[in-house]
């Protein structure tokens, strides 16, 4: 499907679903990456750039100052109603907890006091919570459980990695956005692609085979030990992206 028409699929979905949900606003958390910048493009299209709202919520001394420019920048240029709102005094007050957290409860702790502040935007102006992960991301579970991952509809969630940098391309955004190293940023030094293991295009050739099985793909002269990693991930982290069991009574 060429680029063309899967902005279309994007813009149409996302049109349809806020109408069904009579909900005309959208929110997202804009991080100067890739996905968040290409989410908001395709929102602000599919809604009116006057119905979109990007919360930047950086965190002061790990967030590159390039990323918060970039943010800020392409909200001035897209005239997309934005917030400035670093999250270091929220995440301080979790240090007054009668436990030591370790460092995954640290880190997650950034991803999910994103999440509330998107989710108290949402309904206090009654506007959808726009996803930004993407298919790569949502099949290996690599996101934070109700941190990232949470949200009303995953606007590039059925796209891979390595389509979202082509469809970038296609809707004129900077190539500075394109050319980033993709990252969270939720430790110093971290790169998606260095804790993964390898690069996307490299995964996301693994991810679209995944059916044929690990061996298979071993077999066909892939890496292991990155084919192995990802299957790996897929199988304990499979969990994230599913609603909580209920204990059945009756």
């Amino acid at each position: 499907m060429g680029n063309a028409a899967i902005y279309k699929k994007l813009t149409d979905g996302l049109l349809k679903y806020s109408n069904q949900s009579g909900i005309k606003k959208g929110v997202l958390g804009l991080s100067g990456g890739l996905d968040s910048a290409t989410t908001l493009k395709v929102a602000a299209d599919a809604l009116g750039a006057e119905n979109v709202a990007a919360i930047i919520m950086p965190e002061t001394g790990l967030t590159k100052s390039e990323n918060t420019t970039h943010a800020k920048g392409l909200c001035e240029f897209m005239k997309i109603e934005h917030y400035l709102l670093p999250i270091n005094s929220f995440i301080l007050n979790y240090a007054t907890l009668p436990w030591k957290q370790n460092d995954t409860a640290f880190i997650n702790n950034k991803a999910r006091v994103r999440a509330t502040i998107l989710y108290n935007f949402a309904n206090t102006f009654n506007a959808l919570v726009l996803g930004t992960s993407n298919k790569s991301e949502l099949l290996l579970g690599y996101g934070t459980k109700h941190g990232d991952l949470a949200s009303d509809i995953m606007v590039l969630g059925d796209l891979y990695k390595s389509e979202i940098f082509e469809l970038a391309e296609y809707l004129g955004l900077p190539q500075e956005l394109i050319d980033k190293q993709p990252s969270a940023e939720l430790f110093e030094g971290q790169t998606d692609e260095q804790e993964l293991g390898g690069s996307y295009k490299e995964i996301d050739t693994i991810l679209k085979q995944r059916d044929a099985g690990e061996e298979a793909l071993i077999e066909k002269g892939m890496n292991p030990m990155l084919v192995r990693g990802l299957f790996q991930r897929m199988k304990l982290n499979k969990h994230k992206l599913e609603t909580a069991p209920i204990i059945q009574i009756t």
